[in-house]
């Protein structure tokens, strides 16, 4: 079963958070890209993650090619969404924690002009960030809105895809964000996040062990718990793939699954 936290340590853990992700958009925004890291076993003692396992080095060079400076700096994720959304000319897409708009600014030029591309961020700094990447990219069809992903300020059955990279590990309660993705999905709609997911035989507290909940470690998901999170939440077709190890028994991976055709929003 997913555990959510109690109430008192799950506003601490998100404040927590929020402060972390607020330091790196002030640190890129100032150009201290060194300090800027959140993601990462190293994370919570404020150094970046010393390997290819987090950031904009997951992208290609063809990708990020005219993109801000401050955009790639920020971009603090475990994977590359762009993999596994498979976009398409029209589509409406929401990336739950945006951070600094890299893959909204990704999403975006792949809708093109008939589709638009939305991201969700709780931190004003990252959002005033993001805008301002949106705006050095000369991009039109990017909305950027404050909010939690448990909870996000969209009607529903509004979106195509959901994509997220590398941030519902960071919830607390992660069958609000599962229930939310599906509530603002059109029915026949689909998610394509990057995440990182534990092994199976790893346990929650040994995860703890392995690196911070900011570090995007101890709040990480098992295999099995992400599948059935899904499937509780009503996704069809889910599947877990990891793609490389981020610390011993955990991996950034990708999680594809749809909301079924027939299904109406809760």
């Amino acid at each position: 079963m997913i555990d959510t936290t109690p109430t008192d340590e799950a506003s601490r853990v998100r404040e927590e958070v929020r402060v972390r992700y607020a330091a790196a958009a002030i640190a890129v925004s100032g150009g201290d890209t060194a300090s800027a890291s959140c993601c990462g076993p190293d994370a919570a003692a404020g150094s970046p993650a010393l390997d290819g396992s987090f950031g904009a080095g997951l992208y290609t060079a063809d990708e990020v090619e005219g993109l801000p400076a401050e955009a790639l700096a920020a971009s603090l994720g475990c994977g590359n969404p762009m993999v596994v959304a498979s976009l398409a000319p029209g589509d409406r897409v929401l990336d739950l924690g945006s951070g600094g708009g890299i893959d909204v600014l990704l999403s975006a030029r792949r809708v093109g002009p008939t589709g638009r591309a939305f991201g969700l961020d709780m931190t004003e700094e990252m959002l005033a960030l993001a805008r301002s990447n949106a705006d050095r990219a000369g991009a039109t069809n990017v909305e950027f809105l404050k909010g939690q992903i448990e909870s996000v300020p969209l009607p529903a059955a509004s979106i195509d895809v959901v994509i997220s990279n590398c941030v519902v590990n960071l919830s607390t309660d992660k069958p609000a964000v599962l229930a939310e993705m599906f509530r603002v999905l059109v029915p026949g709609g689909r998610i394509g996040i990057s995440d990182v997911v534990a092994e199976d035989e790893v346990s929650p507290a040994e995860r703890a062990e392995r690196g911070s909940y900011v570090g995007c470690i101890a709040g990480a998901l098992s295999r099995a718990e992400y599948l059935e999170g899904l499937a509780a939440a009503g996704f069809v077709g889910a599947e877990v793939a990891f793609t490389h190890e981020a610390v011993p028994g955990m991996h950034g991976a990708i999680i594809r699954a749809t909301k079924p055709a027939g299904a109406s929003s809760r």
